[in-house]
């Protein structure tokens, strides 16, 4: 917790506070900080707080709603995919049950925190349908669960221009992103992969407007080596493209 942040926040709230309260200042909030965990926020900076964040919170703009919406489709999606591996008989051997149980929780999770973020914008869960065989073997299973997560996480980086001016929402996004990136990562080990991806379709190397491959001092790194260190953003468009068998 920054104390002196929080302490900024309230006094831009209430600027009166201090003299109201003559207990409060940032040396002696200083001195009981330690004990607000065990003995609870007082009630007096709890309203506080509460009247800081009425000022300073904003309805997201419709254009994060929309990706937040769009990331909770692909969250419905997940979700649902690996509850059906795991109730299917025989799917998934007992060597993996925990590891694909564990994320089959991270996902239903995610989906409860977006749900969460967004209210009553939240969009319903569509029905999906899979692809022949994506149950029917283990390895099939496997590379369907590497498809959709190595796809969730570029499609939360194409999505974050959206989320940028929200800072919220974009929170909510950014903690499931890096989740998603380990899941991705893992279900590759699992396959007997590198856990990074590598696109040998992906001809340019620009992050951020930035060509990697004319920046100083670059030698010796392989045109594979670049497209492991970074993930290309997927367009709404294409991850609807990706995701079309199952829609």
């Amino acid at each position: 917790m920054n104390l002196f942040k929080l302490i900024s926040e309230i006094e831009k709230a209430d600027p009166e506070i201090s003299e109201r309260y003559s207990f409060y200042s940032r040396r002696n909030l200083l001195k009981f900080g330690s004990n607000l965990a065990a003995a609870g926020i007082p009630t007096l900076v709890a309203a506080s707080l509460n009247k800081a964040f009425a000022q300073t919170t904003t309805a997201p703009t419709q254009a994060a709603i929309d990706a937040v919406n769009f990331a909770l489709t692909l969250e419905y999606l997940e979700d649902e995919f690996y509850r059906t591996g795991l109730a299917t008989a025989g799917l998934v051997p007992a060597s993996d049950q925990t590891v694909i149980n564990q994320i089959s929780k991270h996902e239903a999770a995610h989906v409860a925190l977006l749900k969460g973020a967004l209210g009553a914008a939240a969009v319903a869960k569509p029905t999906f349908k899979y692809p022949a065989g994506t149950f029917t073997t283990y390895a099939q299973f496997l590379a369907t669960a590497r498809a959709l997560e190595d796809t969730g996480v570029q499609a939360y980086k194409g999505q974050a221009g959206n989320l940028i001016n929200d800072k919220a929402i974009l929170q909510t996004a950014l903690q499931i992103h890096s989740v998603e990136a380990r899941h991705a990562s893992e279900i590759r080990r699992m396959m007997g992969m590198k856990a990074w991806m590598s696109n040998a379709n992906q001809t340019t190397f620009t992050q951020g407007g930035v060509s990697l491959k004319t920046l100083p001092n670059v030698t010796g790194i392989t045109d594979d080596n670049f497209r492991g260190a970074f993930d290309e953003p997927l367009t709404k468009a294409e991850v609807l493209a990706a995701a079309a068998a199952f829609l």
